[in-house]
């Protein structure tokens, strides 16, 4: 299928546009190094990530992706603390951008399209992100997973972009590689790209709902009927 009237594309951050595990990880375990638990492999800790800092912190407390209802809330506040504060001293140490991204992404630029982010991840290390890796100029609007009171897959972050140019959703798409991306926006009316890369808990991006799935991120750009967008 191709997508037609899209002026604005919305894009997920972790495990969409970048893999950022390799830092994640490592701040994790340095984290539970601090509290005298033991650590995980990289592995593992890709399989918790996807759902914010908060959640990635439970599953590693908890040692599963299940978490412990029974952690004690304090001590979550405290090793999040810790975990945010390792990881703002290594936000982009060994974290790559997957392949095609820079390029489709300067591609769609250039021909006009409004490029946002929208993740779970806490809005303060996104800039800095994008600026090392060369992305930060390509988007218009960050919206992190503590911008707004709630976060994918509740629709409120796809709706406050929508407010915020003033468009509606049929003009946007929503591009991610998890449920929690398909899931905001078919509950916000939007379009949506699932790829199959990522970070989905090894789910099969299939059985979300997306309206299209793709393997590359390249592929997107022929995904898109020729719009009325005014190229840059």
């Amino acid at each position: 299928m191709k997508f037609t009237n899209k002026e604005v594309l919305i894009f997920d951050l972790d495990g969409t546009l970048i893999d950022s595990v390799p830092d994640l990880a490592l701040s994790i375990n340095q984290m539970l190094k601090a509290l005298n638990m033991s650590a995980f492999s990289t592995e593992v800790i890709r399989s918790w990530v996807g759902n914010g800092a908060e959640v990635l912190t439970k599953r590693a407390l908890s040692g599963n992706i299940e978490i412990n209802p029974e952690l004690d809330p304090s001590f979550v506040t405290k090793a999040l603390t810790i975990f945010l504060d390792f990881y703002e001293k290594n936000v982009c140490v060994d974290t790559s951008v997957y392949p095609h991204v820079k390029a489709t992404l300067e591609s769609l630029y250039s021909s006009g399209y409004r490029l946002m982010i929208v993740t779970n991840k806490p809005e303060q290390f996104v800039r800095p992100i994008l600026e090392k890796l060369g992305l930060n100029n390509l988007f218009e609007i960050v919206v992190g997973g503590d911008s707004l009171p709630k976060r994918k897959p509740d629709p409120m972050q796809l709706e406050y972009v929508c407010d915020k140019l003033s468009v509606s959703p049929s003009k946007c798409l929503m591009i991610g590689d998890s449920k929690n991306d398909i899931f905001a926006a078919t509950a916000a009316n939007m379009e949506s790209i699932g790829l199959t890369y990522g970070y989905n808990h090894g789910e099969d991006i299939n059985t979300h709902g997306a309206s299209l799935v793709l393997e590359s991120f390249a592929d997107i750009l022929g995904s898109l009927e020729p719009t009325t967008v005014v190229a840059r």
